[in-house]
């Protein structure tokens, strides 16, 4: 088990608590990230509760449940270096109909965004997240067994010291109840790649 303890906010939520291996987060309205990349705007201001490593080699897990309702409403897991260099992976709410289950990568100051849709009655999300050096992968999971490969993503400024895990935020004049639960970092869930050998050097 994760001690909380070793997790530190930055930027608070509107509220939050918890109590061994849950936490729950009250998001502010109009928090977000995002940089520049089609928006052309910069959103740096969602609270992420994070702890610090330098392991090369690592999962952690965490389950989401969430009570979004308004539009743009996430939370889900997060590596945040800096205002320039992150990933997320949350789902994230459109309307009554779909939401979109998606990755965020930046690197270097521009975001990308790749999203499924998903049906909105899913309240729901585990997500892991994987660490190879400077390499990373994010999956999820519906029962928290059976994972699906979300991302593999190269991180440029991620060869060292790294912090990770949760975040929530509501980008309108919104505000929900984020549920975190299940945190556990383990051995690399992300094997070595067993095909097609690396060039040589």
């Amino acid at each position: 088990m994760l001690d909380m303890n070793d997790f530190e906010w930055t930027r608070n939520p509107k509220s939050y608590s918890f109590d061994q291996n849950r936490m729950e987060v009250i998001t502010n309205p109009h928090t977000d990230l995002w940089q520049r990349t089609y928006y052309h705007f910069r959103n740096d201001n969602a609270p992420v509760w994070q702890m610090r490593t330098d392991k090369k080699f690592f999962s952690f897990l965490v389950k989401t449940e969430f009570e979004s309702r308004h539009r743009f409403d996430q939370c889900g897991v997060v590596m945040y270096l800096d205002s320039e260099n992150w990933l997320k992976a949350s789902v994230e709410y459109e309307n009554e109909t779909f939401q979109h289950l998606g990755s965020v990568v930046t690197n270097h100051g521009y975001s990308d965004w790749a999203t499924t849709a998903i049906d909105a009655s899913v309240k729901s999300m585990w997500y892991r997240l994987s660490r190879r050096e400077d390499d990373f992968c994010i999956e999820c999971s519906e029962d928290g067994v059976q994972f699906s490969q979300m991302r593999i993503c190269h991180m440029w400024e991620a060869a060292n010291e790294i912090r990770f895990g949760i975040y929530a935020c509501s980008p309108e004049d919104s505000s929900f109840l984020a549920t975190f639960t299940n945190m556990e970092v383990t051995e690399c869930k992300w094997l070595l790649h067993d095909g097609q050998k690396p060039d040589d050097t």
